[in-house]
């Protein structure tokens, strides 16, 4: 993903392999979870930075090595 600041349901459907309902119900999780953190969502897109801290793990505020 071209450093995309929001992520749709066809970009989680074709980085995780998964059909494009399961997609759009990580989508709804993932909003959820920061919806109740206080934070505002947009619907049908989810923080690519959220994403990734959440599915792989990863995190973009710490250094690698």
């Amino acid at each position: 993903m071209e450093n995309k600041r929001f992520l749709t349901a066809q970009d989680v459907m074709e980085m995780l392999g998964v059909s494009l309902s399961y997609s759009y119900k990580l989508i709804r999780r993932l909003n959820a979870e920061l919806e109740a953190d206080g934070f505002v969502i947009i619907k049908g897109r989810v923080s690519t930075q959220y994403f990734m801290k959440r599915i792989y793990g990863l995190s973009t505020d710490k250094e690698v090595g």
